[in-house]
């Protein structure tokens, strides 16, 4: 069943602290140097499904439990956050559907597979998964969740700003990488409930696929152009009509695009340099920042390592690409 998306209230975003406190310890955030700059990292790939995602699944699982206890649940999904929502309803006793398309990460469907519920892959893009879903939530009455456009996942992503804040709480600027919006809408509503107006928000996007950024500007959706990306957990999104898009605009979140090859070399260089192991949505932020397409230089600035799932085999591609 669907429902519309709203901006979590106070008693939503208190039942997505409450429910990820319990089962979820806090990531860190550490310092780290990117090109000699020390920058801060909220290592969200710590997390036990290697994504930031488990927060939003979590919550939105949760949700749909005190409100139906023997009621089930399907999603479409990349990946991360089908495992985020495969590992919330194995923790609360959810029967779970996942619909994934048949070009997704090998990696993650691995890992999903792992998890006892019913995956489902269909589509060549996330588009045509997330419609398949949305007909089967129609058709069996089941309760869909949307990886970025649900009350209660923007409610558990806002727990990210809120260990951040707490952590570091003189941190000025955080780059976030942005497919269909979720993250980057909880953390404003995260923000805004601590008053930390003084935190500045740059979102970054693959260029091959940075639906959101098309849309603010005016593109019509049947004319956003969309091409394969390694950063596979931002790809799609820009869902007319969906509440993430209004959020990023009325509070004029700045985005950047960023292209494949910048973020193809950044999970390499992140690796050498750092080693940090990181799938492409991460890599892109990361690639923001160490190619100077975010435009502050001065201040304390963070961005998130989004998820570490990636495939042994494309992770040995890019770190062996010929670099000039």
């Amino acid at each position: 069943m669907l429902e519309p998306a709203v901006a979590p209230n106070a008693d939503d975003l208190a039942q997505a602290r409450h429910i990820i406190a319990e089962y979820l310890r806090p990531t860190p955030t550490v310092t780290i140097h990117l090109r000699g700059r020390p920058v801060y990292a909220k290592m969200e790939s710590f997390q036990p499904t290697g994504s930031f995602k488990i927060r939003g699944g979590l919550a939105a699982v949760g949700a749909a439990h005190r409100r139906d206890p023997r009621g089930a649940v399907i999603t479409s999904s990349a990946g991360n956050h089908g495992l985020g929502v495969s590992h919330a309803s194995s923790l609360l006793g959810v029967q779970a559907t996942v619909v994934v398309p048949v070009t997704a990460s090998p990696a993650k469907v691995k890992k999903l597979q792992n998890y006892d519920i019913e995956l489902i892959q269909w589509g060549s893009s996330y588009d045509e998964a997330q419609a398949h879903a949305i007909d089967l939530a129609e058709q069996r009455g089941l309760h869909y969740i949307s990886p970025f456009n649900d009350t209660h996942v923007m409610a558990g992503q806002a727990t990210v700003f809120d260990e951040m804040f707490a952590q570091v709480p003189d941190l000025e600027h955080i780059v976030i990488p942005v497919g269909g919006g979720g993250l980057v809408s909880g953390m404003l509503f995260a923000r805004a409930r601590h008053g930390a107006t003084g935190v500045h928000f740059t979102g970054a996007q693959p260029e091959n696929s940075a639906a959101m950024y098309h849309f603010i500007a005016g593109v019509p959706i049947a004319d956003i152009p969309q091409s394969p990306t390694v950063a596979d957990g931002l790809a799609g999104g820009g869902d007319e009509g969906s509440l993430p898009n209004d959020v990023v605009a009325d509070h004029d979140v700045p985005l950047v695009v960023v292209p494949e090859l910048l973020i193809r070399r950044a999970v390499r260089e992140a690796a050498e340099t750092n080693g940090l192991i990181i799938e492409g949505s991460a890599a892109t932020p990361y690639a923001a920042i160490t190619n100077n397409l975010v435009n502050d230089e001065h201040s304390r600035i963070a961005f998130i390592v989004s998820g570490r799932n990636i495939s042994h085999q494309l992770f040995n591609e890019l770190y062996n690409e010929e670099q000039d």
